[in-house]
């Protein structure tokens, strides 16, 4: 059934070892099982071992904080904090939840976290208060750490709202009725917050002994333990938490940080993406630790006039964002010119454009651009560019497979489709989630006996290995690299008094990609805009969450049995 080992030189310098399935045509399966064993090793004593060949180098440089972490510092902060998290009652295997903007601090938690053997609850510093709420009770948070306030944010308050007793509580001694795991919440900016730690003071409690115990305790750390817990879906009651363990994290890491040259030379990275997420946290922090590369944080929030001055002052070589952050990077500049000298940047979250591509190259300078596809379940990356790519792999494709993994293209009834024809991929790979956490029947519907993950995404296999990204099968919106679930957006809208039923797609968008659009029907003679839905959605769901367009029927298009036919919906808005 399986032809011989196919020797893949199509990329100057780059020869991977493929096996193919050869039937009676060429089908949409490849295999590439890399050149280079996995690692068996945690997230800690990753650390170590960067840190015993770069300690001295900056590790984050966060500069909305004028702070500059060492890789050795972050070693020192790290067991010190996870130290303070066990006297505070906090025990290996603990979620502890970090709700908050790129700041230093989010580097060290989650060093600390990996350190002391606790789960890290990665939390979108966006959230309001009901999706909050799900994602600390979904997954049993028992601490959470975040800043006092974030722009209009003001996290403390959210919190008196959902836990008032917060506010008659000793620190470490919350009973809520809301958030009954809720034990300890840490507030890293602010010291006389009443039932909360401050994260400065809170390390002050760990003694040398206790810190010791931390760097003895690493050998004991499972590296096939669950390391990040990950939300991938919208948080409607019961939210899904994909399960990373520190096998996964720290070998994506280390393939997908290679194939970005990060094993070159020191590279300086202009983070614009969240902490928060996947490209954040797997891609960026962990490939970085992997070859002691520096992070450049331009700003606690997403600012493209930051990362640009980011980019000039501190020479970032190498640029992480989405295709919405570059059209903005770009656009800025353009009117500012500045002398910059960027090498890679690397685009991920999204579809990006031919177009845009090219204009990273003119206007930003760098000479190459890596496209990158994956997703939580998957730990983070499965396809991505090589090393030498021509402007068409790098700009018409998601990259060639990335090592340890098999991709297969299947057609409704699961039968492999050949070569060049859609489909749906599924993938099986060291990098697969453990699972969603405490979601059997979800986890199943994901992942087959066969091992074989169900992306949901309609993809093109190419001949020479390379892929394409189709559709979705699924109908989430990707609105400027933020994943949104219709169904979540949906649900709250049919709460408004004037809604009869409502339907959210996504319409395409020059700058965001997809923006989200509500259709409605409303009660007869009843007056309902745009300012309605904005306002009816303001400080309860997301901010990217709320539809920007609105589109009012009288009758939605069905099919014979009564389901709502989107894709006439988009097109209707479309062409209106």
């Amino acid at each position: 059934m399986f032809s011989k080992p196919v020797l893949n030189s199509a990329k100057k310098g780059y020869y991977l070892l493929t096996y193919v399935v050869r039937k009676f045509s060429n089908p949409s399966y490849i295999h590439n099982p890399g050149t280079e064993p996995l690692k068996y090793l945690t997230i800690g004593k990753l650390l170590e071992q960067t840190v015993e060949k770069y300690g001295d180098r900056p590790a984050v440089i966060s500069r909305a904080q004028d702070k500059i972490v060492t890789f050795q510092e972050a070693l020192n902060q790290a067991d010190k904090l996870a130290a303070s998290f066990k006297s505070i009652g906090l025990n290996p295997g603990d979620r502890i939840g970090i709700w908050a903007p790129n700041i230093s601090e989010w580097y060290v938690t989650h060093m600390a976290c990996a350190r002391g053997g606790f789960v890290l609850v990665n939390i979108n510093p966006a959230y309001e208060i009901t999706e909050l709420q799900n994602c600390i009770n979904g997954v049993g948070v028992k601490a959470l750490i975040c800043p006092y306030k974030f722009k209009n944010h003001n996290y403390y308050t959210s919190l008196i709202e959902l836990a008032p007793e917060l506010s008659k509580a000793d620190p470490g001694k919350l009973k809520s009725k809301l958030l009954p795991t809720l034990t300890s919440i840490i507030i890293i900016d602010k010291t006389d917050l009443q039932g909360t730690f401050y994260y400065d003071h809170i390390q002050e409690v760990a003694s040398e002994k206790d810190v010791n115990c931390i760097k003895d305790y690493q050998d004991r750390i499972d590296p096939d333990g669950v390391a990040h817990l990950q939300f991938t879906s919208g948080t409607t009651g019961k939210p899904k938490a994909a399960m990373q363990s520190h096998f996964h994290i720290v070998n994506n890491g280390y393939i997908l940080g290679k194939r970005n040259e990060l094993d070159r030379k020191h590279h300086t990275i202009c983070l614009q993406v969240p902490f928060f997420h996947a490209y954040g946290t797997v891609i960026s922090l962990i490939a970085a630790l992997n070859y002691g590369s520096t992070l450049v944080l331009p700003n606690k929030g997403y600012d493209p006039d930051k990362a640009l001055d980011a980019i000039r002052d501190e020479k970032c070589t190498v640029i992480h964002g989405t295709p919405t952050m570059y059209v903005d990077l770009i656009n800025r500049q353009k009117i500012r010119n500045e002398n910059i000298f960027p090498e890679i940047a690397v685009s991920g979250g999204a579809y990006c454009s031919i177009q845009l591509f090219k204009d990273m190259k003119e206007y930003l300078g760098v000479k190459k651009v890596k496209s990158v596809y994956g997703m939580t379940e998957t730990t983070a990356i499965v396809f991505q560019s090589l090393f030498d790519d021509d402007e068409y792999h790098s700009t018409a494709t998601v990259g060639y497979i990335s090592e340890h993994t098999e991709a297969k293209v299947i057609d409704e009834k699961g039968n492999i489709v050949p070569r060049g024809q859609p489909g749906e991929l599924c993938i099986r790979c060291y990098g697969t989630t453990l699972g969603y956490w405490e979601n059997e029947e979800k986890t199943k519907e994901l992942i087959g006996p066969d091992k074989w993950l169900r992306t949901g995404d309609t993809f093109i296999l190419e001949e020479d290995g390379y892929g394409k990204i189709v559709g979705r099968i699924k109908e989430m919106i990707t609105r400027g690299g933020e994943n949104i679930y219709p169904a979540e957006i949906e649900s709250f809208l049919n709460g408004h008094p004037a809604v009869l039923e409502a339907h959210v797609i996504g319409i395409p968008h020059e700058r965001l990609g997809e923006e989200v659009c509500a259709c409605v029907r409303v009660l007869p003679n009843t007056s309902f805009t745009l300012e309605d839905v904005k306002s009816f959605c303001k400080g309860k769901i997301a901010h990217f969450k709320i539809p920007s367009k609105l589109q009012i029927f009288e009758s939605f298009p069905k099919t014979t049995s009564g389901k709502i036919q989107k894709y006439k919906l988009v097109e209707i808005v479309t062409n209106c």
